[in-house]
């Protein structure tokens, strides 16, 4: 039943690789703790009370609310696909109450340091140099996902009109402007990268590629942004999500509308997008205390 569940969610619902392995680790997870606790039950046969106790046993584990609630959503949608292949007539999970979720406000790198990193900072000469600050350029400017920037074409940049099309979650188009700075970066990176393929005798539409000229992969990018925010930043989260993560923030603390950001950042819903009011207001109240006499 799981293995159907994710065949479909690959060939149906066209989720990215990633959401699919999230997904399917969860359901593992959860016919583990009901085959340690109830015997032979199949995960489809479970009912509330089962599920409740292994929210219990997560909360006494110390997993997040956050996770928690991610978890009960994958339940909640293989009991939904359970119905729909006539498996139960019933979701167990419509019974249950999710434990509230804190909001977690997105860590995001200073403008300045970025500035750092994307002007100031000596990447050296050749193909990988190149490569890898138009990597980081291109997150920053554009605030796509990882797994949005391995899938990017060569066809998918519009590189007279600065623009950059974007296949996102669920299979959803999006278009992105980027910047003049950031054009002149693709146009160098893109003439080494056809070199590349002509040395290595090798083709693919794929727009980021090796040395070898094959795709990259998600270790790749990210040891690529991990390396070189290093060199800027004391952050502790340092991984290709902190620059979509700094590019919404720049944007809002710049004065653009937070409903740009959402068709940016290719959000289905406005709350999404919302988490990143409470990062700018955040940073107010840090400088309120600082600037006003009375909140010292």
């Amino acid at each position: 039943m799981i293995n159907d569940f994710v065949t479909y969610l690959k060939l149906e619902k066209r989720y990215s690789e990633h959401t699919v392995t999230a997904y399917q680790n969860d359901l593992q997870q959860f016919a583990a703790y009901l085959k340690e606790q109830y015997d032979e039950v199949e995960p489809y046969q479970a009912n509330h009370h089962q599920i409740r106790s292994w929210m219990v046993k997560m909360v006494e584990g110390g997993v997040t609310s956050r996770t928690i609630r991610r978890k009960i959503a994958t339940l909640n949608n293989f009991f939904k696909y359970a119905i729909r292949t006539e498996k139960i007539s019933r979701n167990p999970v419509s019974k249950l109450i999710s434990p509230k979720m804190s909001v977690r406000l997105p860590s995001f790198v200073k403008e300045k340091e970025l500035e750092q990193l994307l002007d100031k900072t000596d990447f050296g000469d050749g193909f990988l140099a190149k490569r890898d600050k138009t990597i980081i350029e291109l997150f920053y400017t554009t605030g796509i996902r990882r797994a949005e920037l391995l899938n990017l074409k060569i066809k998918d940049l519009d590189l007279a009109n600065n623009l950059i099309t974007v296949l996102g979650k669920g299979n959803k188009m999006r278009i992105v402007p980027f910047a003049d700075r950031t054009k002149s970066l693709l146009l160098e990176y893109r003439s080494l990268r056809d070199q590349i393929l002509t040395e290595n005798e090798t083709t693919t539409d794929t727009f980021f590629i090796t040395e070898k000229g094959r795709p990259v992969y998600p270790e790749l990018i990210y040891r690529v942004v991990t390396r070189h925010l290093k060199l800027v930043t004391n952050n502790s989260k340092r991984n290709p999500h902190i620059l979509r993560h700094s590019f919404a923030t720049s944007l809002l603390n710049n004065g653009a509308d937070i409903q740009v950001i959402k068709e940016f950042l290719g959000h289905s819903n406005l709350q999404a997008t919302q988490v990143y009011t409470h990062t700018t207001n955040e940073n107010l109240k840090s400088i309120y205390k600082l600037a006003h006499p009375r909140a010292k």
